[in-house]
This record gives C-alpha cells, sequence and structure tokens, in this order.
C-alpha cells in the first residue's frame, strides 16, 4: 500500500536534514496517513479510506464527504475514491 493521501494526493517528499554545522543527511518526510471510516450520506454507507489528517479537517469543513468528492478534482483522487465520487454523482442525478 503506497504512502498516499486517497483523497488530497499527498505522497511522500524528500529533503535534507540540514545540521548546524550545515552538514546535510538526505531523509523522508512522511505524510501524517490515518485509517478513517467516513459516512456517505447520498451512499447511505460507510467508506473506508487511507487519508492525511488535514485531509480529515478539510472533509469537515467542507460538510462531510459528498460535498468533498464534488469539488474534488479527478486527478488528485485514488482509484477507490472516484468510484465513490462517480456513484455519488450517480445517485444525485436519479435524484432529481
Amino acid at each position: 500500500m503506497s504512502r498516499r493521501c486517497e483523497l488530497t494526493g499527498k505522497a511522500v517528499q524528500t529533503g535534507n536534514l540540514v545540521s548546524h554545522s550545515n552538514h546535510k543527511t538526505r531523509t523522508r518526510f512522511l505524510p501524517n496517513l490515518c485509517n478513517v471510516t467516513l459516512i456517505s450520506d447520498a451512499l447511505q454507507r460507510k467508506v473506508r479510506l487511507r487519508i492525511t489528517a488535514s485531509a480529515l479537517r478539510s472533509v469537515e469543513h467542507r460538510g462531510g464527504l459528498d460535498a468533498f468528492l464534488v469539488k474534488a478534482q479527478d486527478t488528485e483522487l485514488s482509484k477507490d475514491a472516484l468510484a465513490i465520487k462517480r456513484q455519488i454523482a450517480k445517485k444525485a442525478a436519479a435524484a432529481g
């Protein structure tokens, strides 16, 4: 399983740790990933995702998973999240 947020696409970054004497050591900066279960109001079911803590705050700020996915760009979403977004759009189109 890759270290990538399923909603925002945030992934591992590389860089240097720089000491006081300006000695540089290569390192990896890992995203703060959390396994969460979110509820989709449109689909009436729970969805398990692996997202960053900042993405979880963004989901809550936008008003839930459905509202976040509607505004999210398809290029940032994982395959599972993109499938959920399509299901939500299909439900919305069927409802009216």
